[in-house]
Formats: C-alpha cells, structure tokens, sequence
C-alpha cells in the first residue's frame, strides 16, 4: 500500500556558503528526506559534493538521507557513503557492470538500496533486481544539473512503474527527480509517486519561506494522488525548476 506523499528536499539547491544551516532549516519546515545528488564529472557532466560533506551534513539533521550516486564506477563509493551517514544510496543502472552485486553490496552496509532510472532508460532495466531494491528512481530530467524541465514522456513511465511495484507485493518507494514544482508535483503523484524530490521549489525564497514551500508541495502532491485515475493530463509547457 502506497504511503502518503513525501517530499525528498534536494541539497543541490540549498545555500552552499552555509550548508548546515540549509539542511537544518528544510527539515525543521517539513522535509521527509533530505536527497543528496553526487556527481562525478564523467558519469554526468557535473561535479557536486563528496563522502566528507555528507559526513559533516549528518548531525544537522536527523531525516533519512537519500543519497543519489551519480557516478561510475559505482562499487567503490558504496561504503565510503554508508559509512558517511547515508539512509538510501541509490544507484543508476548503467553506472556499473553487474547492477545486482551492487545492489547486494548496498544491501550488506545496512542501508537500503535504489535504481535510478534515466529518461532513456526503460523499465524493464529494473524488472530483473526488483526482488533487491527498496526505491526506485525516476529521472524526468537527464541527470548533471539542476534548473531543467520537467520531461512529460516519464509521466508514463512512472505509471508503469507503479503498476509493477503494486504488482509485486513488495514495499518499494517510487521517487521523481527533476523539474518538481507545484504543477508537476501534482502529475507526478497522480501517476503514483510516493516521494518527490524537489530543489529550487523546496529551498525559494529564502529560510522564512521553506515550511511554505514544503506544505504546498505536498498539498499539490496529495490532490493529484486523489485525482481519479485517468483524470491527468499531459502538460502542454512545464516550466523549469530544479531537482
């Protein structure tokens, strides 16, 4: 059974001249998780954060830290994070050679293990580890930067994707990561997403205005999960916002 809504504030979007005291702030306002995006500059053409920053960000908050491995090789990286303070180290499908064993290694530090999906990347990446995972991750963006648009063709892809999950039994979160706002938070729920990763909506506007952000974020997201099914339709302009 799906849980309620639940919104993944991405640090990416945060003030990085004082860190700690962003990811305080969001999670004081309501965040659920705190999403952790990791870029290596060659899996995605991006450099973002390491092991130490995530360490040093742990004690600021106690929401489970759901760290996104944008990296390849993705092996060597697994405990560093762990160890780290990660909650969720979730990992992209081709980011390695042997998508189960990494998941297995995830599995054996105690944290729960993700697949990340690209745009391009089709569900059936997924069927075969479904048994193996906790979360699985829908990219509407293609992965490196904050800041894109929200892609209307995964709005699909997350249908099928819930429609396998629920018919598995199993208990696995369906996140989606990019472009999130108050409009496609709603599209995306109502196509059944369990958490929404959010960047620029979470952290606008300033301290004063997260606990806003946060609460309609969610409210978007719960209205489109009561929307009937097949009510959704395909935006015709989704706007940029960062994931």
């Amino acid at each position: 059974m799906q849980q309620g809504v639940r919104i993944a504030a991405s640090v990416l979007a945060a003030d990085f001249s004082r860190l700690g005291e962003e990811v305080r702030a969001v999670s004081d306002a309501g965040a659920d998780w705190l999403h952790v995006d990791v870029m290596d500059g060659h899996f995605v053409p991006n450099l973002t954060i390491g092991t130490g920053v995530v360490a040093a960000l742990r004690p600021h908050s106690t929401r489970p830290f759901d760290v996104h491995l944008m990296v390849s090789p993705v092996d060597p990286y697994i405990e560093p994070f762990a160890e780290a303070g990660a909650d969720a180290i979730t990992v992209h499908v081709e980011a390695g050679a042997h998508l189960n064993r990494t998941l297995q290694r995830i599995k054996s530090t105690g944290k729960r293990a993700g697949v990340a999906l690209n745009p391009a990347t089709p569900i059936h990446a997924v069927e075969p580890v479904l048994g193996d995972i906790d979360l699985v991750l829908v990219m509407s963006v293609n992965p490196g930067f904050g800041g894109q648009r929200f892609i209307p063709s995964q709005l699909g892809k997350i249908e099928a994707l819930r429609a396998l999950i629920d018919a598995s039994g199993r208990a696995i979160d369906l996140s989606v990561d990019g472009g999130i706002d108050e409009h496609t938070a709603g599209l995306a729920a109502s196509a059944g997403a369990d958490v929404l990763v959010a960047g620029s909506a979470s952290f606008a506007g300033g301290q004063a205005e997260y606990s806003a952000n946060i609460a309609r974020l969610r409210a978007a997201g719960e209205a489109g999960r009561r929307a009937p099914h097949g009510a959704r339709t395909r935006p015709r302009a989704i706007g940029a916002s960062a994931s």
